[in-house]
């Protein structure tokens, strides 16, 4: 009897672990189930959250972008404006002195080197100025397009006197 009631208190301890394993399997399993029921639920709102921003995003973008680029037209426009005004003004002061014969006269004596009868006027050359100019001359050369720079070398070589 002592051999029955051991084996029935090693089949009951038995049975209580075996019982007591699954009842806590199925309470670690519960848990497992609540954890993953809350981050599903958090994920989908997150990914719902990340979608309405994306597509505000999406919906916002070309229109700022239009507003941006208008606006940047806008003071482009004010500035030219401006300018235009500020040059329209120079040109109101300069019609304004040729209205008077005295600033006339002034510039057609400097200009056109005119002279009043009876007046004598002298022009005097000075050498120095003219080193200056062909320097000047050759150095416009290569500001220009290098096929402007060849051509004018091939009408040089084709005139019969230089």
């Amino acid at each position: 009897m002592a051999g029955n009631r051991d084996r029935f208190s090693t089949f009951s301890t038995a049975t209580r672990l075996k019982q007591l394993g699954e009842r806590t399997a199925a309470h670690v399993y519960r848990s497992q189930t609540r954890r993953q029921v809350r981050r599903s639920r958090l994920t989908g709102r997150a990914a719902l959250l990340v979608l309405v921003l994306c597509t505000l995003v999406v919906a916002l973008a070309y229109p700022m972008r239009q507003y941006v680029s208008q606006r940047s037209e806008i003071a482009e426009q004010r500035r030219d404006a401006e300018a235009a005004s500020k040059r329209l003004e120079r040109l109101r002061d300069e019609k304004a002195r040729w209205q008077d014969n005295a600033y006339a006269e002034q510039q057609a004596r400097k200009h056109l080197h005119f002279v009043r009868p009876g007046e004598i006027s002298y022009i005097m050359t000075d050498p120095g100025a003219e080193a200056a100019e062909q320097h000047r001359t050759r150095q416009a050369g290569s500001d220009r397009p290098w096929y402007s720079n060849v051509w004018d070398g091939v009408d040089k070589a084709d005139r019969p006197g230089d």
